[in-house]
């Protein structure tokens, strides 16, 4: 009878925990609701491809400059596989099972390599981060660890006003 005690105890003080953890990320999410606000929806026309696509990992997105700072509104925060794809117009991050996020063009101020994102830690320049600026001019960092870490260069080279 004691052992079942300590079982019970123990999956109440599980199920707790699971329920402050969730909690908790739906708190975060109300609070950053303001300063994300609505993404920018994905154009009919994107313009010529300029980088072919590029499969792999997204890791989410952060407040910029934290990287650890994970955002929960929407489905932001949450991993996936994804193709990350740039364009004239912008870079269409299109992930599996979640919805794509534009990134246009005249919102971006950086692609760059780091070691780690949204708590996921890597060898060094392990992670393609681009840094954009959300309609509600809030700037937060997108991270994608490609399938081919190879493409990497090509990426940071293509940042607004690098463009061959």
């Amino acid at each position: 009878m004691e052992r079942t005690l300590w079982v019970v105890l123990c999956v109440l003080l599980w199920a707790l925990a699971v329920f402050l953890m969730y909690r908790g990320w739906r708190n975060r999410a109300a609070r950053q609701q303001d300063r994300i606000g609505e993404l920018p929806p994905v154009p009919a026309a994107t313009g010529a491809r300029i980088l072919p696509p590029t499969t792999g990992l997204y890791l989410g997105s952060t407040m910029a400059p934290s990287w650890q700072d994970r955002i929960a509104v929407g489905d932001l925060g949450y991993r996936a596989t994804a193709e990350l794809t740039r364009f004239e117009q912008g870079i269409l991050l299109d992930r599996d099972g979640a919805t794509p996020i534009w990134i246009p063009e005249d919102s971006i101020t950086a692609i760059r390599t780091e070691r780690g994102h949204a708590g996921k830690v890597m060898t060094e320049g392990g992670v393609l981060v681009i840094r954009w600026t959300l309609p509600t001019g809030t700037e937060i960092d997108t991270g994608f660890r490609g399938d081919d870490k190879t493409v990497y260069p090509a990426w940071a080279r293509a940042t607004t006003g690098d463009d061959e």
